[in-house]
């Protein structure tokens, strides 16, 4: 995509400073709260807060109703009957520096056998065990958007133990990102559990931009492992010495939301760098562009070729400019809510809105609705009545259920 002119874009910074200088000197006015209700395809939607949490970031139904609730500073909580536990013992310690940053405790999901095995499944950031550091490089495409005092080696990783009372028991590591680097964010790892009973998850790519091209790392993949972490003999690059075995698609940037449909395949909503966030369809063994393509550009340094421009590498479905900044998806399926039934619906951060995708086959969405929550909505599920559960990403974020 090509950048503004510096004529333009020198008559925007005027805009903008004339604007701000206005903006200095009238009152300002809080914002409006954000609203218990509100109005959809579906109907009437009431919206309810059941809790508040640290950075709420994934969240997960067990069978018997109850909830799990991942808090990015590392903590995991069960609510249950409109209380919120303390803190499950056993979690892995997690690397979070400060509130803004993306790594921490993120996902959780559940073993589809829970109810015998009572596995629980986390992801989160994790620090390099000998306590590597690594200097900020400086890269040009982020323009100022850089931290030069944080110098963690780091990496996402998987773990799973079995969940006893409030404690989680033999807690194992079964997956890690590799290579681990230094700073940034682009964790990624979202997970769900696909009809084939294997774990699919989300790899970014650090903001590191090649990684996402080179099959000798999992960084700016979908990754596919069985439940106990090994790899599947039928993943695309098993059994070859040229690309890493655990890898099922890749060319992805920050991929924050997976979801499977009813006929068995497997969506993304991947985060795009200044515009372009898209909605993938994901294929074994496709490669999906980045950092080579994209309907979005650096944030400084050289345009970003569009999707368009090549055959080589497999297009998003959807992508948006601006962008909604997706976090979280479910394929809906509930009664509560027949209209949105076979949808995605997905958070928006940026767009602080559900958002729902009726889906037109595999090539185009048929209808997009946007659901203002008037709050950056990090992740969705479905209760067992069709019931809407979201959690806010704040530093006081709400639980909320919606119904009509």
């Amino acid at each position: 995509m090509r950048f503004p002119s510096l004529r333009s874009s020198a008559f925007l910074i005027v805009q903008l400073a004339i604007a701000a200088s206005i903006g200095a000197q009238a009152p300002t006015n809080p914002p409006p709260p954000p609203p218990n209700a509100v109005v959809s395809s579906a109907g009437n939607i009431k919206i309810e807060r059941l809790a508040t949490l640290e950075y709420p970031w994934g969240l997960v139904v067990l069978p018997d109703g109850r909830l799990l609730i991942t808090e990015k500073p590392g903590r995991l909580r069960i609510w249950e009957n409109g209380r919120l536990s303390d803190p499950v013992q056993g979690v892995p310690r997690v690397v979070n520096r400060s509130p803004g940053e993306q790594g921490g405790l993120l996902d959780v999901d559940i073993d589809p056998n829970f109810a015998s095995n009572r596995l629980v499944y986390l992801s989160y950031v994790e620090a390099d065990p000998n306590g590597a550091t690594i200097a900020e490089t400086g890269e040009l495409r982020f323009g100022s958007s850089r931290d030069y005092s944080d110098t963690i080696v780091r990496g996402g990783a998987i773990a799973r133990g079995r969940l006893e009372g409030n404690q989680l028991r033999d807690v194992q590591v079964i997956w890690r990102q590799v290579p681990k680097t230094g700073g940034r964010g682009h964790f990624g790892v979202r997970m769900v559990f696909g009809p084939d009973g294997k774990l699919y998850a989300t790899s970014g790519e650090r903001m590191r931009f090649d990684p996402a091209a080179n099959l000798k790392s999992n960084l700016g993949k979908v990754i596919r492992i069985n439940p106990d972490g090994t790899t599947p003999t039928d993943n695309p690059f098993a059994g070859t010495d040229t690309a890493r075995a655990d890898i099922w698609s890749y060319g992805h940037r920050n991929t924050l939301a997976i979801a499977f449909d009813a006929s068995g395949r497997l969506w993304t909503l991947e985060m795009g760098p200044l515009g372009g966030d898209e909605l993938n369809l994901i294929q074994r063994g496709k490669n999906y562009g980045w950092p080579y393509v994209s309907n979005g550009d650096n944030y400084a340094g050289p345009a970003i070729p569009d999707h368009a421009t090549s055959r080589t590498f497999t297009a998003p479905v959807r992508s948006w400019t601006p962008v909604i900044a997706p976090s979280g998806a479910i394929l809906y399926s509930g009664a509560m809510f027949p209209a949105w039934r076979g949808s995605l619906l997905a958070g928006g951060l940026a767009t602080q809105s559900l958002i729902r995708l009726q889906l037109d086959g595999e090539q185009r969405v048929g209808i997009e609705e946007r659901v203002f929550m008037g709050r950056r909505i990090r992740d969705v599920a479905q209760a067992a009545d069709g019931a809407v559960l979201v959690i806010v990403d704040a530093p006081s974020g709400d639980l909320l259920r919606l119904t009509r």
